[in-house]
């Protein structure tokens, strides 16, 4: 997926780097981890996901997905947060979050696409849990308007088909979606029984692209206590300096 050209050409315009995200979003989350990371300066386009603001033609023709994030650097947009964490890694050299011998690279690349695979299971999970997920639901007019602009991402398009029907999620539909989740965090255990990192002997962008999900999982009240190495691992990302700029900032409650 990675670099797109948009439909919306006023970004093409943009100088510097420009991000489109929420603050609870677990591959927003993931974006400015790595800016504030590498200490890069960028620019704020909040988007309101319960107005829906990703569903309107200006935004939808910058990430046809209709989904946040959307990284906008230069004039170059890059949309999937797990491309756009490698982009940011690749073109801003300072401060590498990539593990230096090709092998650990590439098992980095491994968890990095392993978060992003999954995502729609851990979506499942979520909107089934979380108490505001009628919230989310979209009317008749939204779900036509969406169904016709958004011809990018089929899964995606499924997804929320079947989340606005009225049957919605069922109870198989959530089961299926908590083992994927479950096997993913029992593989993460097992590498950080040993090991302080996901890949290789540094924090990076493996770690990145899996933290964020420990986040929203955590409200949606998934049961950790059944993973215990994933909580010091946790731990030590959130001492970290790029934690309270990428997620406190925008997520001021998780600190009290």
């Amino acid at each position: 997926m990675g670099i797109i050209k948009p439909t919306n050409k006023s970004v093409e315009s943009f100088k510097g780097l420009h991000l489109y995200h929420t603050g609870f979003s677990n591959c927003a989350m993931r974006v400015r981890l790595a800016l504030e990371e590498k200490g890069l300066a960028w620019e704020s386009h909040p988007i309101d996901l319960q107005k829906g603001e990703q569903l309107t033609k200006e935004y939808i023709g910058i990430n046809p997905n209709a989904v946040v994030p959307t990284l906008v650097d230069d004039g170059v947009v890059i949309i999937d947060s797990a491309d756009i964490i490698d982009y940011i890694d690749q073109h801003y050299t300072s401060g590498s979050l990539r593990p230096q011998s090709k092998q650990d690279e590439s098992q980095m690349y491994q968890w990095m696409y392993l978060a992003r695979d999954n995502h729609l299971s851990i979506k499942t999970y979520m909107y089934a849990n979380l108490g505001f997920s009628d919230k989310m639901k979209r009317s008749q007019q939204e779900m036509g308007d969406y169904r016709k602009n958004q011809t990018f991402d089929k899964a995606l398009l499924e997804f929320h088909e079947r989340f606005n029907s009225n049957e919605g999620f069922s109870e198989q539909d959530v089961v299926n979606a908590t083992q994927v989740i479950d096997d993913c965090f029992k593989k993460m255990d097992e590498r950080l029984k040993d090991h302080k990192w996901l890949a290789g002997e540094e924090y990076s962008l493996a770690d990145i692209a899996w933290v964020p999900q420990l986040i929203v999982l955590k409200a949606a009240k998934f049961p950790f206590e059944n993973y215990q190495h994933l909580e010091q691992w946790k731990e030590a990302i959130m001492q970290r300096p790029s934690f309270k700029r990428a997620i406190l900032d925008w997520l001021p409650q998780m600190g009290k």
